[in-house]
């Protein structure tokens, strides 16, 4: 997958759409990502001890990964993202495609 935990991403599509947030856990086999802020849910919380009461908890959802796209550290903007190997040919890194910076 070309979007990594800790990466900041920008949802395009969507009830969250124009937002960005930090990626908290990626799922690859299910090509799914989950990020702090975005694609919140109400969860049902039972009362843990005697005289505590139950709640609603607003939980992060998962979000597929093609409505999301990354936002390049460098020049601040959602872009798609390439691969390119170093001079030696031993490290991938992703780059920017619009900048054409590495991430």
């Amino acid at each position: 997958m070309k979007i990594h935990k800790g990466d900041t991403i920008k949802v395009m599509v969507g009830k969250d759409s124009g937002k960005t947030g930090k990626v908290l856990r990626v799922d690859p086999k299910a090509m799914a990502l989950v990020a702090e802020g975005l694609n919140l849910i109400k969860k049902h919380s039972r009362p843990k001890k005697q005289g505590e009461k139950g709640q609603l908890v607003s939980v992060p959802a998962p979000l597929n990964i093609s409505k999301i796209m990354l936002v390049c550290p460098s020049c601040k903007e959602a872009a798609r993202v390439g691969y390119r190997l170093e001079k030696d040919g031993s490290v991938k890194t992703r780059y920017c495609k619009k900048c054409n910076s590495a991430i």
